[in-house]
């Protein structure tokens, strides 16, 4: 007995010492045709980084579900997985949630969305190239030709953070035979307006060269991001999009096209697939300004129609603990979620 009960603790030890081991990361490109194109020339082939679990390089003959991650606006992939100095390192989040024990082994996958406006916002337009094409198609189809994952629907889940998660939800409701799972962590752009004060208005309509992109406000920025993302016009160069605001007067069928793409203003139109989804996911933090109620009403939403999801709001801003809430309950989401054999 006491020879079963030491192989029992050596088993167990080295049990966690397996677990403990880091996962690797490696950062690839994939070309897109969906993104050839674009009217302001952002490179089609583009930089993505991969996480391959701890096991991987072990078992040659295992196959894993795949996480797709969707960074915010500013951020790209490099940034979020520790190739460079970030607010957060997405590699060490996987690693500390194994050893923790709530998270199974998965491959996490992230793109590069940064473009000239500074993000996507996971869209598709003529502009910046269609990114909903890329993600759900092209990528997706990549990474289950050259590595080993569980290439189903039920085995792949989407999630991201600020604009990542606004691409979370609008591409889990349009393509719930890509994604049976999917978490918003603070999701941004589901609902507003467009902005009608005078300086603002007076400040984008200055900004006319690529060149002055470098020195512009992050609020402008994010509202080039949207048009081009939403509003895209072939004939104005050198954005190609129009704003949704001319002389001071705002352009109200412009921004009919930005209130189009806003979550909360369209999503009933996708009901029979968030139906279909097997797990919706969401929070926010309470100090995270206007991100915090449209989660909420998002929630509202969803209950009002009876599709079951996950919601919290807890304390906390836009950044301070994403790392932790990816880590403790987005993981661990995936890991009760998704199939892995």
């Amino acid at each position: 007995m006491k020879k079963i009960s030491i192989l029992i603790s050596i088993f167990a030890i080295t049990s966690i010492m397996v677990q403990a081991q880091p996962g690797t990361k490696e950062r690839i490109k994939v070309n897109s045709q969906a993104l050839e194109g674009n009217l302001v020339d952002d490179p089609a082939e583009r930089d993505v980084t991969v996480y391959l679990p701890p096991s991987y390089s072990k078992k040659s003959d295992k196959h894993y579900p795949v996480l797709y991650m969707l960074h915010g606006f500013t951020d790209n992939d490099s940034q979020w997985f520790g190739w460079e100095e970030h607010w957060i390192n997405l590699h060490e989040v996987i690693d500390a949630a194994l050893a923790e024990g709530n998270t199974k082994e998965m491959i996490v996958v992230m793109p590069n969305a940064y473009n000239r406006f500074k993000g996507s916002m996971y869209s598709s337009s003529p502009t910046i190239g269609d990114w909903e094409t890329f993600i759900t198609k092209e990528l997706v189809d990549y990474i289950d030709s050259n590595y080993r994952t569980i290439a189903n629907v039920k085995s792949r889940g989407l999630a991201g953070h600020s604009m990542g998660g606004y691409g979370t939800i609008r591409l889990g409701m349009k393509y719930p035979d890509v994604f049976s799972a999917i978490y918003m962590l603070s999701a941004c752009c589901m609902e507003g307006a467009v902005s009608t004060n005078p300086e603002f208005m007076k400040s984008m309509e200055a900004i006319t060269s690529v060149d002055q992109l470098e020195d512009a406000s992050f609020g402008a920025m994010a509202t080039m991001a949207s048009a081009a993302a939403w509003a895209p016009n072939p004939n104005k160069p050198p954005f190609y999009f129009d704003l949704p605001f001319a002389d001071g007067e705002v352009l109200h069928d412009i921004a009919a096209k930005f209130s189009a793409n806003r979550t909360l203003y369209i999503i009933e139109q996708y009901l029979p697939n968030l139906k279909k989804l097997k797990a919706i996911a969401m929070d926010a933090g309470t100090q995270d300004r206007g991100i915090s109620s449209s989660t909420k009403k998002l929630h509202d939403l969803l209950n009002s129609y009876g599709i079951k999801h996950m919601y919290e709001s807890y304390e906390g801003d836009h950044l301070n603990r994403i790392e932790e809430r990816i880590r403790t309950k987005t993981l661990p989401f995936f890991s009760r979620n998704l199939r892995f054999d």
